[in-house]
Parts: C-alpha cells; sequence; structure tokens
C-alpha cells in the first residue's frame, strides 16, 4: 500500500493526525527533501527507509514503491502542503495503476492555506472578493493560455500564485495588462508557517522590488488582491442578528 500524504505547509505540528499516524507506521518514507520539513522524520520508526526524491526521478521513485509492495512493505510518499496542488501526484498514480498497487491520499495544509495564517488574512471578505484563484507562471512546465495571468487578473479576484518567485517582473506586467491597478495590494510571504517565514506587503507594481530589496529569491507565494489590506467590506450575515438560519431566529 502506498499512502500519498501532504506534509502541511511548512511547520512540524501542521500535519494532519491522519497523515503523522501513518508515517509514524510507515516501514518506507519518499519525501520531498527540497520542501518538506526534514523534522517530521522524527516521527519514523526504527528500521524505516528513507529516500529524499530531490535526488531521484520519476522512475527511481516509482521502482522504490514497487519494490515496498514486492516485500509487504507500506510506503509514505511525504509531499509538501497539500499533494492536491501542484503534487506531481497523478503521474506517480498512473503508474501504480499499471502495477496493480494499491494507494490513497491523506490531505494535508496547503501552503496557500499557511501564507493566509501568516498575513491574518482572509481570503473571501463579503463586498470585497468571494473567489480565489490558485495559480501559477508558466515556467519550464508551460500553462495553457486560456489559464494565463493575463486572463485570471481580469476577474480582480483574489490570487494566489505560487512557482513564480523569480519571474515577479513578467507577474507584475501581466497582471497589470489583465486588468489589476499597478497600487493593487500584494504579498509575498517566504516559507510560510515555517520558522523563517518572512512577509511583506507591497502592490502588484512593487512585487519585483520588495523581493530584491529583501533577497527573496524562491519558496515564496504572491497573494494579490484588496482582501490584503481592505477597506470597505461588509460583515457575514450568518452573524447578524437581524438574519435568521436554520438554527436561530433574527432579533426582533
Amino acid at each position: 500500500m502506498v499512502h500519498f500524504v501532504g506534509a502541511g505547509s511548512g511547520a512540524e505540528d501542521l500535519i494532519t493526525v491522519r497523515g503523522l499516524k501513518l508515517l509514524q507506521e510507515a516501514d518506507v518514507v519518499i519525501y520531498a527533501g527540497s520542501l518538506v520539513n526534514p523534522g517530521l522524520l522524527k516521527n519514523k520508526k526504527e528500521g524505516c527507509q528513507v529516500y529524499n526524491s530531490a535526488y531521484m526521478t520519476l522512475p527511481e521513485v516509482v521502482d522504490v514503491m514497487k519494490k515496498a509492495e514486492e516485500e509487504g512493505l507500506v510506503t509514505v510518499r511525504l509531499h509538501t502542503g497539500d499533494p492536491c496542488l501542484y503534487g506531481a501526484i497523478h503521474e506517480q498514480m498512473e503508474f501504480l495503476d499499471e502495477l496493480g498497487i494499491a494507494y490513497d491520499v491523506c490531505p494535508g495544509v496547503s501552503s496557500f492555506c499557511g501564507a493566509a495564517s501568516a498575513l491574518n488574512l482572509e481570503y473571501t471578505l463579503p463586498n470585497v472578493s468571494q473567489s480565489v484563484i490558485i495559480t501559477r507562471m508558466a515556467g519550464r512546465t508551460p500553462v495553457p493560455e486560456k489559464e494565463s495571468i493575463r486572463s485570471f487578473a481580469a476577474h480582480r479576484a483574489t490570487m494566489v500564485i505560487f512557482l513564480s518567485t523569480g519571474l515577479l517582473k513578467e507577474l507584475s506586467e501581466q497582471l497589470v495588462e489583465g486588468g489589476y491597478p499597478g497600487d493593487t495590494p500584494a504579498a509575498i510571504v517566504y516559507k510560510a508557517t515555517w520558522e523563517d517565514e518572512k512577509k511583506f506587503i507591497c502592490t502588484v507594481g512593487t512585487l519585483e522590488q520588495t523581493a530584491r530589496d529583501n533577497h527573496i529569491t524562491k519558496t515564496a507565494l504572491i497573494i494579490v488582491g484588496d482582501v490584503i489590506t481592505p477597506t470597505d467590506y461588509r460583515n457575514s450575515e450568518l452573524y447578524n442578528p437581524a438574519f435568521s438560519t436554520e438554527f436561530r431566529k433574527a432579533a426582533e
């Protein structure tokens, strides 16, 4: 059995209870060493085999899983954040399907949630933004044209941008060309929830300069939208005394 486990956004105690239990019981752990907090490996049992996938190719990862399965061992594939976001898990699952190896997925705390917590931020504020666009700039891995930053920017919704810290000049240009004014609030969150977390509030137009001034070149999320510094939002109707719900009547 192979368990794909979300390690969380960085802090050791942000792995889920289920994920921790699976990690503690694993005979083999393959972890994304360039991103997953190595402190989590303190939870492995004695004799557990550990592999760092930062130095491995996809066939090598699958070979380890296959060998473990042949030996009747339980494998945990430990991914950063939540595996469903930029986790490259589908390609692994296809190989496992071909080999007839069973697997499941344990969700984790994504770094986009960790970044919001770092900023004490609510992504969805009534009257400001009720949608969150999670995306990335095109790099060595292309992005479909219909999902370009420019096209998404036209919505002026809250945007969380992964894997793009080295492309901030182009990112700012595409955001402005798409519809965000240059003075739209933006934020850079470096290593959200890690001990060395850093966070910077800026604007769409000053993203590149802010990163340069603070020596941020990778491992950061970019957040764009008016929810960062809201000035005009509505309170939720859910807790409005004049609003009836299934559980309480409106005040008279």
